[in-house]
């Protein structure tokens, strides 16, 4: 069925497409925009070489910059770090290389529809990542207040978190119309989808997650909400999320980005650094054989130390050897923060109100900690039960979250003793990375007192704590009630035709301007807007068969909520 709103979402057969994680907030089909023929767009050929500065050299800076190439501009990438941002894989010193661990992204679901073009498009393969009682998970441990509790299937757990599950889904439907959203969103009914969250985003931008589920009258037990914050759904437990905007929690569970995850095999760092390697064979102005690679000499530029408006509108960038580069458009992708602390902004490159979007970002903290091991013992069936030796597990002790991955029973494999966030996660904060290992080691000896999983490590933990790095100083932004009206004025800087003319030309992009974060398809979205923008700005366009982002902006824009 054809879509009244050109490349909105929207069909009502039954063959209808995946779920996609491209909304509620703005239900544009950015995997139709990206699979059409004509491509993404096309700008005059007066301006094919004019270079544009891409700052951050993460998944959102490498679409961008490799899209605008396409084009026949100029990216300019500038990376303080490495490229991949938090898609980062790293090896264990002295282990074989192909022993890896993937220290930020490492699950991404069917529903990163416009993620997985591009996964596709540099030839990676995925495979399903052993979340908690998943199909591709053998067993899981729930381990509570003491008690531990073996489950291959949800129904292999005690009564009490069968309720707890039953619990979730009721309050999602009588709080927010879940269903009736989850189908809207599979059959790509924009109507539908913006009247039912219109109406959501009104009533629930001022109320937590927490309060979300005081109110529902399926969890009115304490017992049942302790339970659901330690446990969770999905991934795990969500207690760190309850002080959080229950709309955060909806955009989630609603686009199952929850579930049926993926990981890349080999490690998700190779999706950004083989689109900087990659030679497009649609390209326009340079020749066949052209990469960013090619384009940069082989290397990005450096960090980026000052942003500054010059005149006739023109974005100055200094990096930290000195060097000055003076743009008529820049993307920005690095998490905001870093323009309000490690670069020395000028005041001029934003609006007061999209500063203070940028100050009131709230991010949450992240650690996780791995070690390799000599082969997935884990497998091995314990004499007396029958049961595997040790299990996914999900525990209110120090480690909260155990993740077992290996690539086959006779080679060497990889667990993740800790993922934590917030206050769990800077707890480890002080702590090296054997002093981590050795608190992760007793709390699951505590629930395996027969297995010695120190006897199998066969090298140094690796560990990152993503509040400390300091080119992120936080995980992944997550909106706090209220913070509704700043997140829309960050996702549609993009379209500056709103904006005085004096605050054009830089562009916002990256997972924390998205309606998603934490998620590598919000840095996949905000990327395609900021190509559209840049192309809108040196006079491009899209060809009428694929109306990019900007071009239905106004029929499917974001809620807009009132400012006094």
């Amino acid at each position: 069925m054809t879509s009244t709103v050109p490349n909105a979402v929207q069909h009502t057969d039954t063959a209808a497409p995946p779920i996609t994680m491209f909304g509620p907030d703005f239900p544009y089909a950015y995997d139709d925009f990206l699979a059409h023929p004509a491509g993404l767009g096309q700008i005059p050929a007066t301006e094919h070489g004019q270079e544009v500065a891409v700052i951050g050299g993460g998944l959102s800076g490498l679409i961008a910059a490799y899209e605008l190439m396409k084009m026949g501009l100029k990216p300019v990438v500038y990376e303080a770090d490495q490229i991949g941002g938090r898609l980062r894989t790293v090896g264990f010193d002295g282990c074989d290389p192909s022993l890896t661990a993937e220290m930020g992204a490492m699950r991404f679901p069917p529903s990163s529809t416009a993620l997985q073009h591009y996964i596709d498009l540099v030839g990676l393969e995925t495979r399903a990542f052993p979340n908690p009682l998943s199909p591709a998970t053998p067993s899981t441990v729930v381990d509570l207040k003491g008690e531990s509790h073996y489950a291959e299937t949800i129904d292999d757990l005690p009564q009490v978190y069968r309720d707890v599950a039953n619990a979730w889904n009721a309050c999602l439907e009588e709080g927010a119309d879940f269903s009736d959203m989850n189908r809207a969103l599979r059959e790509r009914d924009v109507p539908r989808i913006r009247a039912i969250w219109s109406q959501l985003v009104e009533r629930l931008d001022n109320q937590t997650f927490y309060g979300f589920l005081c109110e529902s009258e399926a969890f009115k037990s304490f017992r049942h909400r302790e339970i659901f914050g330690q446990v969770g759904f999905g991934t795990g437990g969500w207690d760190t999320d309850f002080p959080n905007s229950i709309l955060e929690i909806l955009r989630v569970v609603y686009t199952e980005a929850d579930d049926h995850h993926r990981g890349i095999v080999g490690g998700s760092q190779q999706l950004p650094l083989r689109l900087w390697d990659r030679e497009p064979q649609k390209i326009v102005h340079w020749p066949l054989g052209t990469s960013l690679a090619s384009l940069h000499g082989g290397e990005p530029r450096g960090a980026v130390t000052r942003l500054t408006r010059t005149a006739g509108n023109r974005i100055t960038v200094t990096d930290a050897t000195g060097d000055i580069r003076t743009f008529r458009a820049a993307v920005f992708t690095g998490q905001s923060w870093l323009l309000l602390s490690k670069i020395d902004c000028d005041d001029a490159l934003f609006p007061i109100d999209h500063w203070t979007a940028m100050e009131r970002t709230h991010y949450m903290e992240s650690s996780k900690l791995f070690v390799p091991v000599d082969r997935p013992f884990w497998l091995d069936k314990d004499e007396t039960t029958g049961r595997d030796t040790m299990s996914m597990t999900l525990t209110d002790r120090m480690t909260r979250g155990t993740y077992l991955l290996d690539d086959g029973p006779d080679k060497p494999a990889v667990i993740c003793l800790s993922y934590t966030w917030c206050d769990d996660s800077l707890k480890w904060l002080p702590l090296s990375p054997q002093e981590r290992m050795e608190v992760m080691l007793k709390s699951l000896g505590e629930i395996y007192p027969n297995v010695d999983i120190r006897s199998h490590i066969i090298g140094n933990p690796v560990t990152v704590s993503w509040e400390n790095e300091p080119y992120f100083m936080g995980a992944f932004k997550a909106n706090l009630p209220g913070h509704y009206r700043y997140q829309r004025r960050l996702f549609t800087h993009f379209m500056q035709d709103r904006l005085p003319a004096d605050k054009r030309g830089l562009f916002l992009a990256g997972d924390d301007i998205s309606w998603t974060a934490g998620w590598a398809e919000g840095a996949v979205q905000t990327a395609l807007n900021a190509v559209w923008g840049v192309m809108h700005q040196f006079g491009g366009a899209t060809d009428p068969t694929n109306p990019g982002p900007g071009d239905v902006f106004d029929e499917i824009a974001p809620v807009e909520l009132p400012e006094d």
